[in-house]
C-alpha cells in the first residue's frame, strides 16, 4: 500500500452514472462460477457453501419470487433475518429488482416492525418462521416470505427453489434510493437513512483501504445482520472485492471465536470493543491463527490497552475505525500508517473532514469541535426517509462549502490525526448498539410508579457505555432494588432487549431548563466527570 499522503493527494472515485450490486459485483465474480462468496455455519457445527455462481443464481430467483409477489422498483422490504444464508440472496435479489432493502436485527418487537412498516410504506417482508408475529396486519403486505413454513406466509426454500435461474438486474441511476437503514436518534423515532446507489458502490474503498481486502481473503464480521456495518463488512465491502466472507450463526463465546478463526482460516476478523475486550483476556496458546494477518473494529471506541493487548496477544494490527450509518465508514487506520494509540485514523481517501466549533468556523489543532465531511460525497445518505426538514438540519454552508454535521465531538492532530471525545448530542452507545434516549424515556414513563425520567450514557468498561435511567417516582413510591429490577423488566418486555436500562438511579428531580427542557448532557456529563471545556462544544 502507498504512502497515506501519496494515496489521499491521487485518489478519484469514478461513481458510474448507474449501478446495480446485484448485477455488477454478484453477477460479475460469478462469471467465475466457482470463485467462493459465502461459508456459513452455525453453533450446532452445521456448514454450507456458496460460490458466486451459486449467489447468483439463486438470488435471480429470489428476485424473481419478489417480482411475482408483486413487488416491484423502488418497493420497500424489511429484510429481517439473523445470521443465514437467506439474508445475503435476499439482500442482492431484493437489489436486484430494484427493491429498496430496508435491514433489521430480528430483536425488533412489534411495535418496532409496525413502525418501521409504517414510516417506511413497505410492501413486502422477509422473516423467519419464528417472527411472523410480529408482523401484526401483515396481511396489508404484497410479499411475505418467511424462511420455514408459516400460515399467510410464502415458504422462502420452496418459493425461490420454484422460480427461473435468470433475472435482468435494474439499472438503477446512481442517485436513486438502494437501501434505508433505521437508526436511532437522541430525540423521537428512529430515523429512516436512505442511501444511493452510488453509496453501496463506494462503500468498496473503505474495504480497499481499511482491511486492505483482496480476492484471496476471507473475512469473518461479527455484527448483526441490521446494521449498516453488516453492509460494508458482510456484504457490499468485502463482495465488491472479491473477497469470500465467514456468517456465523451462534451465540458469544470467546474461546468459539478463536476456535472459527482457526478452522476456517480467517485472514481478516472485525469485531466490536465488546467482543475484544473478552477475546484479549483469553488464553490462545495452541491455536493456529497463522492465516489472520489483520483485526478491524467499528462501532464504538477501542481503548489502547484492548488494541495493545491484542498485538501481544495474536502479534498482529488491531485497526479502528470511525463511521455512521449516514456515511458508513470515513475515518479510518489504516495497515502501511503509524497508529496513535486512542486516534480514530486519518479520513478515508476521497473523504474531505473539517472541525467545526458551534459557530461553524474552523478549530485549531488540538481543540474540541464537530467533525464535519465535506460534500458531495458519494458515500453519504440522500436523506432521512420522509423528513426534509431533519435531512436540511445536518446539513451546514461554511467556509464555502456544504458539509455534512456528524454531530461527534473530536479534536484533530498536528499529524492530521482525528481523536473521538464523544457527542454533540444525547445518542448512547451501548456494545455497538445505538439507542436513542427519548425510545428508552418512553418505554420507562409507561412503567406506573415512574413520574418522569432521564436516559443517559453511562461509562462502562465493558460495553463502552450503559444506558443509564435517573427515575423521579410518582409520590408515595419509595425506590427500591427490587423495584428497579422490575422497571428493567417493564422495559425489556415493550421494546428491543437491548435498550434496557442497566442502571437505574432514583432522584428527586430532573435538571431541567427554564423552557422545561430536561437537561441530558449535565446527567452525562456527570456520569463522565466530563471537563468543562469540551462539554460546552457541544452546546
Amino acid at each position: 500500500m502507498r504512502d497515506y499522503h501519496e494515496t489521499y493527494r491521487s485518489f478519484r472515485l469514478e461513481v458510474p452514472t448507474h449501478f446495480n450490486f446485484g448485477g455488477d459485483v454478484v453477477d460479475h465474480w460469478a462469471e467465475n462460477s466457482d470463485h467462493l462468496a459465502l461459508i456459513w455455519c452455525d453453533e450446532t457445527g452445521a456448514e454450507r457453501r456458496f460460490t458466486f455462481g451459486d449467489i447468483s443464481r439463486l438470488s435471480n430467483r429470489c428476485a424473481n419470487l419478489l417480482a411475482a409477489l408483486g413487488l416491484r422498483r423502488g418497493d420497500r422490504i424489511l429484510i429481517m433475518l439473523p445470521r443465514l444464508p437467506e439474508w445475503q440472496i435476499t439482500m442482492v435479489g431484493a437489489l436486484k429488482l430494484g427493491a429498496i432493502p430496508i435491514p433489521c436485527i430480528d430483536m425488533l418487537t412489534p411495535s418496532d416492525v409496525a413502525y418501521r412498516i409504517a414510516h417506511s410504506g413497505a410492501r413486502g417482508a422477509v422473516t423467519t418462521s419464528a417472527n411472523v408475529g410480529k408482523f401484526e396486519g401483515a396481511s396489508k403486505l404484497a410479499a411475505r416470505v418467511s424462511v420455514g413454513a408459516a400460515p399467510g406466509w410464502v415458504d422462502f426454500g420452496t418459493g425461490v427453489d420454484g422460480q427461473p435461474e435468470s433475472f435482468a438486474p435494474a439499472p438503477l441511476a446512481a442517485d436513486e434510493p438502494a437501501i434505508i437503514y433505521y437508526t436511532s436518534g437522541s430525540t423521537g423515532k428512529p430515523k429512516g437513512v436512505t442511501h444511493a446507489s452510488r453509496a453501496l458502490f463506494a462503500w468498496r474503498v473503505s474495504a480497499w483501504y481499511w482491511p486492505a481486502l483482496t480476492a484471496s481473503d476471507l473475512i469473518w464480521c461479527t455484527t448483526d445482520t441490521g446494521w449498516s456495518k453488516a453492509g460494508t463488512s458482510i456484504l457490499f465491502g468485502p463482495w465488491s472485492c472479491g473477497s469470500a466472507v465467514l456468517f456465523y450463526n451462534g451465540r458469544f463465546d470467546a474461546q468459539k471465536r478463536f476456535e472459527l478463526l482457526e478452522k476456517y482460516r480467517v485472514s481478516v476478523f472485525c469485531a466490536a470493543a465488546t467482543e475484544l475486550r473478552q477475546l484479549v483476556l483469553q488464553d490462545i496458546r495452541g491455536r493456529d491463527l497463522s492465516s489472520l494477518r489483520l483485526a478491524i473494529s467499528a462501532g464504538e471506541t477501542v481503548n489502547p490497552e484492548i488494541i495493545e493487548r491484542w498485538r501481544a496477544r495474536t502479534g498482529l494490527k488491531l485497526l479502528d475505525g470511525y463511521g455512521q450509518t449516514e456515511t458508513l465508514m470515513t475515518v479510518l487506520n489504516y495497515p502501511a500508517m503509524a497508529v496513535k494509540p486512542g486516534s480514530m485514523g486519518r479520513p478515508l481517501p476521497g473523504t474531505a473532514t473539517a472541525v467545526f466549533d458551534t459557530a461553524n468556523r474552523p478549530v485549531a489543532p488540538g481543540e474540541a469541535g464537530r467533525l464535519m465531511i465535506r460534500l458531495p460525497n458519494p458515500q453519504m445518505m440522500l436523506g432521512y426517509w420522509n423528513d426534509a426538514e431533519l435531512t436540511r438540519a445536518a446539513m451546514v454552508e461554511a467556509c464555502g462549502a456544504t458539509w455534512f454535521d456528524s454531530g461527534d465531538l473530536v479534536r484533530l492532530d498536528v499529524d492530521g490525526y482525528l481523536f473521538y471525545l464523544g457527542r454533540a448530542d444525547d445518542l448512547i452507545n451501548s456494545g455497538g448498539y445505538r439507542i436513542g434516549p427519548a425510545e428508552v424515556e418512553n418505554a420507562v414513563s409507561e412503567h406506573p410508579a415512574v413520574q418522569e425520567c432521564a436516559a443517559v450514557a453511562s461509562p462502562d468498561a465493558e460495553r463502552g457505555e450503559l444506558v443509564k435511567v435517573f427515575v423521579v417516582l410518582r409520590p408515595g413510591v419509595v425506590g427500591s432494588e427490587a423495584l428497579a429490577k422490575e422497571i428493567q423488566e417493564h422495559v425489556k418486555r415493550v421494546t428491543a432487549p437491548y435498550k434496557y436500562p442497566r442502571r437505574i438511579e432514583f432522584i428527586d428531580s430532573l435538571p431541567k431548563t427554564p423552557t422545561g427542557k430536561i437537561r441530558r448532557r449535565q446527567l452525562r456529563d456527570q456520569e463522565y466527570a466530563v471537563p468543562a471545556k469540551i462539554a460546552a462544544t457541544g452546546e
